[in-house]
């Protein structure tokens, strides 16, 4: 019996020691990293292997394949702060860069009538403007010269033979009428029946008044019927052409009106109703083309101006982040929402409007989460490196804004 007490004793330290944890021995998600250097990670004490600085106590990465759970030093030098996100208004205005350009309904378009020879041209440069009645150019046109001659000859005949059986005033009328089409003035064919003396060159007037925009011709050339001489555009109204997001776009009052402002003019406003919104979508920018018509009677705008473009927006009750809250790429936008001490969830959502420095967030969200709002880009960071960029293809994407 005595013999057998020490080999009990032996067994029964040993099997205390085995039941026993020490202290040293860490949990599964427990670890010893380095606050300057978290990418350091090692499952004893000591010091970093960069800066040498005694390594700290940590919690590990959380089971759940979008959290991650930092050390109180992480958060600290990452700069991550949270808050509670509450439904608020979003309204007020968006501010959008335009362009001032022409207003195509205001465009007229001068072409020849005839064939012929440009032999003057009246108005040379671009911009000039032409008042309505103005001399354009001078035309030399063989056809048009021998109309004329028709026309004095018919009209000489009906003057001597005017009780003839040939009914005079029918011809003269036809003479006539392929003058004016042919773009001879009322007076100037009144002219050529008075005097009967045609000119070799047939002066041409301006029907409409307005800035030359497109000059294709010079003098010398010769050209054809229906060729283009110039362009005169009144520039009495403007556009304002901006390109809106379509997630803007559905805020926008289309019937309303926006405020434009351009550099040149610092102080002075203009204000113009939306007239168009194109309804087709760039694919690859998901950007729409608005249109507002601006008033320029005192014509101190020109086309080609950089303008900005005001628009009110439909006010509504919705959530809001500062935009650097929310992670976007080309298939999901994301936030990093808080559920626990130092533990943080990936949560996708669905985007809206944006205004200023915040965007509105359309889905994804509880109204009271707590969400980052300083520092989602390096937790992204610190959870792509724990966990590998390949966990987030498996998430659940249906945040993403279509």
């Amino acid at each position: 019996m005595k013999k057998l007490m020490p080999l009990v004793l032996s067994l029964l330290i040993g099997l205390v020691a085995c039941t026993s944890k020490p202290k040293d021995s860490l949990s599964k998600e427990e670890f010893y990293t380095c606050s300057m250097h978290p990418q350091v990670m090692q499952h004893q004490p000591g010091n970093c292997p960069i800066c040498h600085m005694q390594l700290v106590l940590a919690k590990g990465t959380s089971s759940a394949p979008n959290e991650i759970m930092l050390n109180d030093e992480q958060i600290r030098l990452g700069n991550i702060k949270t808050d509670t996100v509450r439904k608020g208004m979003i309204g007020d205005e968006i501010v959008l860069t335009a362009t001032l350009n022409t207003d195509e309904a205001k465009v007229n378009s001068i072409s020849a009538r005839i064939m012929g020879r440009v032999d003057h041209l009246y108005f040379k440069n671009l911009g000039d403007y032409v008042p309505k009645g103005a001399h354009l150019y001078d035309l030399y046109s063989e056809e048009l010269n021998n109309a004329k001659q028709e026309f004095i000859a018919v009209v000489e005949k009906q003057q001597t033979l005017d009780h003839s059986i040939i009914d005079f005033n029918r011809l003269v009328q036809s003479a006539k009428t392929k003058l004016l089409l042919w773009g001879m003035s009322e007076a100037q064919v009144a002219e050529l029946e008075k005097t009967k003396k045609a000119s070799a060159l047939t002066s041409f007037f301006s029907q409409v008044s307005g800035y030359i925009t497109e000059l294709p011709i010079s003098e010398g050339q010769y050209v054809s019927e229906g060729t283009t001489l110039m362009k005169l555009a009144d520039l009495s109204t403007l556009w304002a052409e901006a390109q809106v997001y379509a997630s803007q776009l559905s805020e926008v009052d289309q019937k309303g009106f926006a405020s434009v402002r351009v550099s040149d003019f610092p102080g002075k406003e203009w204000r113009g109703k939306i007239s168009f919104a194109n309804p087709e979508i760039a694919p690859d920018s998901r950007l729409n083309l608005l249109r507002i018509e601006v008033p320029n009677a005192n014509a101190l705008l020109r086309p080609g101006m950089s303008a900005y473009v005001a628009i009110k927006n439909k006010s509504m009750k919705t959530f809001t982040l500062p935009n650097d809250a929310v992670l976007r790429d080309e298939k999901s936008n994301s936030v990093w929402v808080s559920t626990g001490k130092n533990r943080f969830k990936m949560k996708m959502v669905e985007t809206g409007l944006e205004t200023g420095d915040r965007i509105e967030i359309k889905s994804g969200i509880e109204d009271g989460e707590i969400v980052v709002i300083s520092g989602a880009y390096l937790l992204q960071s610190e959870f792509i490196f724990k966990k590998g960029a390949n966990t987030m293809e498996g998430m659940d994407m249906g945040g993403h804004q279509h």
